[in-house]
């Protein structure tokens, strides 16, 4: 199964209305999820909070934001990313990352900045802490049983009582169980100091390459090193990211681009061409084996996401390539995941 994603980041964008109208448009195109970039380093908008605004306005697009793991307290971080699984109906995912300049450390003014070996490491306590505290509630520890007054089953909430490097929770958390057990996972595992942390926590990993060989090579180190984590290889999407400037229109793909693959620029790999050349290359790609999918970031948002909607996916969806319809109304099942079971289900508190 082909799984396609998008970046709706709009940097001088502050209205809600411009990112529900970027949402749609992928969800129209049948879109896994929309991502939304976040960081301490520039102004912008805050991320999970957008995307919350933008649940209630979709029905069944996956919704992705950004929330870093330095300068945050991980209890507060779960319990957002919970209740957007909540409030969307479970199509939350959560793309991890970390910051790592002396500026954003100044902030918080709690501590200076430290290598980006140390914080990826911190950020894997973080995703592992947030899956213990989502399982904190059974699923079923609501009873809500009026005659009685009672609740919550209390045998049925759990305290992870997790000591990591930079902090520790005893939990149980705020919010119930989020509706897909546990949030989509994601990571740029790019390079390699998040490398690792992607194969052993990350439902999703991100991968930023010129070439579907070299692609091919990530995923396949991915998922070795997923193996030995005890993880089930299978149950990692690796997905090719790109930046698509689709200015060209139906015009052949610049030298270089197209069937030949995307340039390496500062911003990352760079495809410009036009919808059709893209969807050649989409193919060409997943059809080799080299990626899950594509993560594509729309040089200019509306025009290029109207194209790659309009465009690229639907020739891909009249090759038979890519759905035509959701296969369900979860984010897990939009990837083919399952939902994971409660690894405290059946324990006493």
């Amino acid at each position: 199964m082909l799984h396609l994603s998008a970046a709706v980041d709009q940097p001088s964008a502050y209205d809600s209305g411009s990112y529900v109208e970027l949402a749609r448009l992928a969800e129209h195109g049948v879109l896994d999820f929309v991502t939304l970039d976040d960081t301490f380093a520039r102004p912008g908008l805050d991320a999970l909070a957008v995307l919350s605004r933008v649940a209630p306005a979709t029905g069944r697009i996956g919704l992705v934001p950004t929330v870093t793991t330095t300068h945050t307290e991980p209890f507060h971080v779960q319990a957002a990313v919970a209740t957007l699984d909540w409030v969307s109906r479970g199509r939350a995912g959560w793309r991890l990352d970390v910051s790592t300049t002396e500026g954003e450390a100044r902030l918080f003014g709690r501590r200076h900045a430290a290598p980006a070996d140390a914080l990826w490491r911190e950020a894997g306590e973080v995703a592992d802490v947030a899956a213990k505290l989502w399982d904190s509630w059974e699923d079923d520890a609501e009873i809500r049983d009026e005659p009685t007054g009672r609740f919550i089953d209390r045998d049925k909430l759990h305290h992870v009582d997790f000591h990591g490097t930079e902090f520790s929770v005893r939990g149980p958390s705020i919010v119930p169980r989020p509706p897909q057990g546990h949030p989509v996972r994601v990571i740029d595992a790019s390079e390699g100091q998040a490398r690792d942390i992607a194969a052993r926590y990350a439902d999703v990993a991100l991968v930023r390459s010129v070439s579907a060989a070299q692609t091919r090579a990530v995923r396949d180190r991915l998922r070795a090193a997923a193996a030995r984590f005890g993880r089930d290889p299978d149950a990692l999407r690796v997905l090719a990211a790109l930046v698509v400037d689709l200015g060209d229109g139906e015009h052949a793909a610049e030298p270089g681009h197209g069937g030949g693959g995307p340039r390496q620029t500062a911003q990352g790999p760079l495809y410009r061409g036009g919808p059709v050349d893209l969807a050649d290359l989409i193919a060409s790609w997943h059809e080799e084996g080299a990626v899950d999918g594509f993560h594509l970031t729309p040089a200019e948002p509306r025009r290029d996401l109207e194209r790659l909607v309009n465009g690229t996916v639907a020739l891909l969806q009249h090759r038979g390539l890519f759905r035509t319809f959701y296969p369900g109304s979860t984010l897990r099942e939009h990837l083919g995941l399952a939902r994971p079971v409660n690894q405290y289900a059946g324990e006493a508190s």
